[in-house]
Order: C-alpha cells, then structure tokens, then sequence
C-alpha cells in the first residue's frame, strides 16, 4: 500500500480517507471498505486524482450519492471518488446547469423556485446528477433523457468533453457515459417556463405517492431491477410470493416487492443473495429473467 500513503503526501489539501468502510456513504449502510477514498471539490482536483490513478496505475470508482448502488462486502480496490462535494447549481433563462455531485432533489427544487416545469418527475429521485445521467434515471412516466440537452465529462485519459443529447445516447437506464467509462462533471437541463405554486403542487403529489408506496423508512439501494419488457418487476416478484423473504438482514420489502431493504445489520453479501433468489424464483415461475438496475460494483469477501 506504498502509493496510498503517497497519495495524502501529494494532495494534502484533498479530502482522503484510508481503508475506508464504504457502508458509511451508501443507503443500504453495507459496503466493504475502499482502499483510498477521495472527496474532490473542484472539476480541478478531479483531474489531479484521475492523473494520479494513471500514474500509479490503480483502478478508479467513481461513485455519486450511492442511492442506487451495492458495493460488495470486499470493498473497492484502488482509487475510489465520491463526488458529492462538487455540487453547484445555476440557472440561467430556461436552463439549469448543475455539476455532476448535486443531489437530483435539489435541482428539481432550483428549477422550481425559478418557475420551470419538467422536472417534477424527478423531486424525489434521491441520486446526484451525475448518477442521473449515467443511469438515464427516471420516474413516475419521465425520464432524464427528456431534459438534458448536454453533459460535460471527463474521459480516462483526463480530457474534458462536452457531450450532445445525441452524444449521450441516453437509453433504458442507461447512457453512452458507460460504455466510455467517463465521469459526468455536469449537466444541462433544458426546462419550460411554468407556474412556481402548480409546479409545487405536483412535485409534492409526487412525492406523497413515493411516500405512500415505497419502503422510504428503512435503507434501501431503491428501485433494484429494471422493468422486464411486458411486465412490472414488482408485480412479478408479488405474484411469486415474494415480499417478506429474507436472507440474513436483507428482505424483499413487504411494502413494495421491487425493493430489497435492510431490516437487520444486513450485508452486500445478503442483498446479493436475495436477489439471486428472486431472480432464480421469478424465472422458474414465470420464464421471465429480471435484470438488476441498481449497480453493483467491488469485490467479494475473502474467504476465511
């Protein structure tokens, strides 16, 4: 671990963490630990730690406000950034651009106290922008495809891009960010002059749904599969009876089965095993293969 005591040396003025347990920043409170963890505050300092990857050839994670998210009990290997300190927000006619670790949430609430419409479907989305765009996350009938117009990035040869809609290549949970392994920095949302109070009104009829239908009480990685094409996740794992099965501290939540939630000290390695056993389940009863949404990334334990 010579390079990880290099790394505080070189960059004093970043926040770095050792060894750091990853269940302290992810919402289902599981996670092996990461053998560095950097919290960069500037597009700047981003740059420094990828260049310091690259130098010392470590792998890089990058990781916004781990909503939806697992990361195995074996944490994470190399340089990992968690982005959430790079947060700023401004908005400018009918465009709000907000860097990548803003919380979706506040941006909805940025776009609303400026009277622009078309991010109601997003105010209770708890994920960054930058996890937004990388995911094309969505909800209640809207998706994030539908109002960005562009995102800056950085590539892993550290070259900062500026991507079109068309670059982004935005499709079901899923965007070109991806496949080109880049970090989102920032986002452009391109939004319609509305009404400040109906925009409000919706937002919190949003949310009084989200409230009334999902698990939000307990600790969660959020929705967990994508929506099998034909069917509904949550109906299917219903139907297969389902909700209530546990493993370890980890349940198919009884409020909502497309959710697996944390009743007990639950582990990565529970969540993965429930949702292996859902997966396996609602194949032998329905012939239907339920893909993760949520991601999954680190290593497996060691062991003993």
């Amino acid at each position: 671990m010579m390079q990880s005591k290099t790394i505080l040396n070189v960059y004093p003025d970043i926040d770095i963490l050792m060894n750091e347990p990853l269940s302290k920043y992810t919402h289902t409170l599981t996670g092996g630990p990461a053998d560095i963890l950097a919290f960069p505050r500037s597009i700047k300092e981003c740059q420094q730690l990828l260049d310091y990857a690259n130098e010392n050839h470590l792998p890089i994670t990058v990781i916004g406000n781990a909503s939806n998210l697992i990361v195995k009990d074996g944490g994470i290997r190399g340089l990992t950034m968690i982005l959430t300190k790079i947060k700023k927000i401004t908005s400018h006619e009918n465009l709000v651009v907000a860097e990548s670790g803003a919380a979706l949430i506040d941006v909805t609430k940025a776009a609303q106290a400026n009277s622009l419409t078309g991010l109601e479907f997003a105010a209770g989305i708890p994920g960054s922008v930058g996890g937004a765009v990388y995911m094309n996350a969505g909800a209640y009938g809207g998706d994030i495809e539908n109002v960005v117009t562009g995102a800056e990035v950085l590539t892993p040869d550290n070259h900062i891009l500026h991507l079109n809609h068309k670059q982004l290549d935005f499709g079901y949970r899923h965007s070109s960010v991806q496949d080109h392994h880049q970090i989102v920095l920032s986002a452009t949302f391109a939004l319609t002059t509305g009404i400040a109070e109906k925009i409000q009104k919706q937002m919190d009829h949003l949310n009084a749904l989200r409230a009334a239908k999902q698990p939000l009480d307990l600790p969660s990685c959020g929705s967990v599969f994508k929506r099998p094409a034909g069917h509904f996740a949550g109906k299917l794992i219903h139907d297969a009876g389902l909700q209530g099965f546990q493993i370890g501290g980890a349940q198919v939540s009884m409020k909502h089965a497309g959710f697996i939630v944390n009743v007990d000290h639950a582990t990565a390695t529970d969540y993965l095993n429930v949702i292996a056993h859902v997966q396996k389940t609602v194949y032998d009863q329905f012939q239907v293969h339920l893909e993760t949404e949520v991601r999954i990334i680190g290593e497996d334990p060691k062991q003993d």
